[in-house]
């Protein structure tokens, strides 16, 4: 590849890290997300299934929560190509929206990102709920955001 292809390749995975960005923001805080799917997509507590609860509740807020999500996600995408043109490829754009939902589902069960932060030695933080701050909404945020990384590779590269 050469320092043309090189940079135009370095432009579209910019221009494509930003629109998942702003998308994501859009998705998970204003369009893509009920008071319901919040308040349900991470149940039940490690208490309540250790007291009988179905571990496989709160599933289906989860799941419509990410189709919710990944539908603003690819409109904003739809919206940014009419008038920026990005080489977005059909199988990196399909690629990037799996490796996304499958991530995004993942981490909004709310115990794999409690789980990472124990063991790295942040358990505090993973509980950490004062001054307005709140350790695992941090936590989960700078991992989606990095899932979205790898998603913009996804697009840029396949």
């Amino acid at each position: 590849m050469n320092g043309t292809a090189q940079l135009g390749t370095v432009a579209v995975f910019g221009a494509v890290w930003a629109v998942l960005s702003a998308g994501h923001a859009l998705a998970d805080h204003v369009l893509g997300q009920t008071d319901h799917q919040a308040a349900h997509k991470a149940a039940p507590t490690p208490a309540e299934v250790a007291a009988g609860a179905d571990p496989r509740r709160g599933w289906r807020a989860c799941l419509a929560h990410v189709v919710q999500y990944h539908l603003v996600m690819a409109a904003v995408l739809a919206l940014v190509r009419l008038f920026v043109p990005l080489p977005l490829s059909p199988t990196g754009t399909a690629a990037a929206l799996a490796w996304s939902m499958t991530t995004h589902a993942w981490l909004d069960r709310r115990w794999p990102v409690r789980w990472l932060l124990r063991h790295v030695g942040s358990a505090a933080f993973a509980e950490l709920r004062t001054a307005g701050l709140n350790g695992m909404y941090l936590a989960d945020q700078a991992l989606h955001k990095a899932a979205l990384l790898v998603a913009a590779v996804l697009v840029t590269r396949l």
